[in-house]
C-alpha cells in the first residue's frame, strides 16, 4: 500500500497513539509529514481550527482520523490509490 498523496500526522512528543499511527503508516510505506503540536503553536492552531482537540489526527485527503484506528486508516488509505 502506498500514497502518493499528502497525508499528515498531527502528533505530540509524549503520546503513545501517535508513535502508533507513525509507526503503521512506516510499516506500509506510506510517506507523511509530521506536525508536532508541542514543537510548534502554528500547528496546534492549524489542528484546533479544524474542530479538533486531541491527537493523533491523520490527515488523508479530505478524510480527519482522530487516534490510532487502523481500518480508518485503510479504508482511507484504498481511497487514495
Amino acid at each position: 500500500m502506498s500514497a502518493n498523496a499528502n497525508v499528515i500526522v498531527y502528533s505530540s512528543t509524549h503520546c503513545q497513539y501517535c508513535g502508533q499511527v507513525k509507526k503503521y503508516l512506516n510499516e506500509n510505506n506510506v510517506q507523511f509529514e509530521e506536525r508536532n503540536i508541542d514543537l510548534d503553536e502554528k500547528y496546534a492552531e492549524e489542528l484546533w481550527n479544524t474542530g479538533m482537540r486531541s491527537v493523533p489526527v491523520t490527515v488523508i485527503g479530505d478524510k480527519k482520523i482522530l487516534g490510532f484506528n487502523q481500518t480508518q486508516l485503510n479504508k482511507a488509505l484504498q481511497e487514495l490509490s
